[in-house]
């Protein structure tokens, strides 16, 4: 085997972001640039000789043609074995179950999460380091670096491998076994909750269930899972087959991009449970009857009942939320003596926690939730630890989150987005918040007064590592926040979150609707950062 070391430029553009780099497909489509961003990534780890390796992604548009490519890169590099998902699919939560369980150096993740796929619309990979998580921003820090400066890539010739049946083959030293991507995943799911109860619940008929699969990687999974293992009805699981380009839709669980399966919820006779994950089945949108379940109380339902679950029957260490999730999970926390931990948005901050073993449960309102098993999100997870609760409390999704309710307090919570912002409009909107912060404490609006005015920032509990300019938090006296932040996961224009969050305790006051509990806090922001003003923009793209 001749490894061939090719001439190269480097890219400015091959920072990861949130989690990874994610760009178009017709940027991934320049000549060496994704080979300039994996040879990066090889030149940082401290070793690849021998070791093994995962790859694996969502299956979305160019997900095929990226594993041929990082795998006989991978042979180039000294890479022992590869380890890939038939097909090429891998869940992300799957890929960080794998690479732990294999004791591998760490794996490719080729997603761009929830983002459209398709030739026109979006591509992304990152590396999940050995403990299954992201690779901290000390590790991507370097990785960029070395991308910038990058002057050849190591290859070999081969030709393209088949990942669509299970075995071995070679490219000259190196290993490649194409894996089955979800019996590894199922089996630890099977060690997490009552398989029994949940089925036994499907078999009488007391659990139904509508699983929207959105035509992306948790199709296969759900279907394994729920369908064949669990028993639920034929057809409970829908858009089940990953496609190239998520069907033409939107790859994003939440009530404007799931609105088929909100329709179901909201209907007639809607089933016990509505649920759906996104392009790399690593988020999750929680429903029942007539109900829509925010991440936030997702989180703090979860977090509340998780010692009836036999995965977590030892109760907890401790629970994590990103700064702009809601303080649902806080409240939970403080009732049970537990550390709850405040971190920027992005799974890898999560990482440090877990591996110090400080928190067992933590979650994003971008609807993502996960714990200790792996070191991603995970959002079948979250469906199976639903139907467990709900099995073994034989109560609906409606009656437990009421119950929540009553013995925590109201968190009303939404998150309004603004997409597709002109990148100097949005950074206008940011600058002139900064400019803002130090004249707002103290400060009324209505009946609103700021104590707090700041652009988060956070110093890691394990390693000291500290992370600048997370988000901008205005706290209000009556336990209300706004949140502005620019999120990292999008590869066109900008787009601006604004997070409005309010505790109510009077469960008289409980089921006022989201948007109308809020409207004082929402005027507020828009006085706050303009944002229609600046941007013409009537309304947020999205609100959840």
């Amino acid at each position: 085997m001749a490894v061939e070391i090719r001439k190269t430029t480097p890219y400015p553009d091959q920072k990861p972001g949130t989690s990874g780099l994610r760009k178009k497909v017709k940027v991934f489509l320049q000549g060496n640039y994704l080979e300039n961003f994996v040879q990066s990534v090889f030149d940082t780890v401290e070793t690849a000789d021998g070791a093994t390796l995962v790859v694996g992604g969502d299956g979305r548009y160019f997900n095929r043609q990226a594993i041929q490519i990082i795998l006989r890169m991978a042979a180039a590099n000294g890479v022992g074995r590869v380890l890939v998902g038939r097909g090429g699919l891998l869940s992300t939560p799957a890929a960080s179950c794998v690479i732990r369980k294999h004791r591998a150096l760490g794996g490719f993740v080729l997603s761009a999460s929830h983002n459209p796929g398709g030739p026109e619309e979006d591509f992304g990979i990152k590396f999940n380091v050995a403990n299954g998580g992201p690779a901290p921003e000390s590790f991507t820090d370097r990785v960029y670096q070395r991308s910038r400066v990058i002057d050849a890539y190591r290859i070999v010739s081969a030709p393209d491998l088949d990942i669509d049946t299970p075995g071995r083959s070679r490219i000259g030293d190196m290993e490649i076994e194409v894996i089955d991507p979800v019996a590894d995943y199922a089996e630890l799911m099977e060690h997490l909750f009552d398989f029994g109860l949940i089925r036994s619940g499907f078999r009488s008929g007391a659990l139904t269930l509508r699983f929207d699969a959105m035509h992306a990687v948790t199709g296969p999974y759900a279907k394994r899972i729920l369908e064949e293992t669990l028993s639920a009805a034929p057809g409970s699981v829908v858009n089940a087959v990953p496609l190239e380009d998520f069907g033409g839709g939107h790859p994003d669980p939440n009530l404007v991009h799931a609105r088929e399966l909100a329709a179901v919820m909201y209907c007639g006779r809607p089933p016990t449970l509505g649920a759906a994950s996104d392009g790399d089945g690593d988020r999750n949108m929680i429903m029942g009857a007539n109900c829509f379940v925010t991440p936030s109380d997702s989180l703090a339902i979860l977090a509340a009942n998780a010692h009836l679950v036999p995965g977590y029957k030892d109760g907890l260490r401790g629970v994590a939320r990103s700064m702009p999730t809601g303080r649902a999970v806080d409240r939970v926390a403080a009732a049970m003596g537990i550390e709850c931990y405040e971190t920027p948005t992005g799974w890898k901050f999560f990482g440090n926690l877990l591996d110090a073993r400080r928190i067992t449960l933590c979650g994003e309102e971008s609807f993502g939730t996960g714990s200790d098993h792996v070191r991603e999100k995970d959002g079948l997870w979250a469906v199976l630890f639903w139907l467990n609760l709900i099995a073994l409390r034989k109560q609906s999704v409606a009656a437990i989150v009421a119950d929540h309710w009553r013995r925590f307090g109201r968190d009303y919570y939404s998150r309004h987005d603004y997409e597709g912002i002109e990148v100097p409009v949005a950074e206008g909107i940011m600058g002139r918040l900064q400019d803002l912060l130090a004249e707002l404490p103290g400060r009324a609006f209505g009946d609103y007064r700021v104590t707090l005015a700041d652009d988060f920032r956070y110093v890691d509990p394990v390693d000291g590592s500290v992370s600048e300019h997370q988000g901008i938090r205005i706290a209000f006296d009556n336990s209300s926040r706004i949140v502005f932040r620019l999120s990292g996961t999008g590869t066109e224009g900008a787009t601006l979150r604004v997070y409005m969050e309010r505790y109510e305790r009077d469960p008289n006051l409980h089921n006022l609707p989201t948007q109308e509990a809020l409207a004082d806090l929402i005027a507020i922001a828009e006085d706050l950062c303009q944002v229609k003003k600046r941007t013409g923009m009537a309304q947020p793209s999205v609100m959840t």
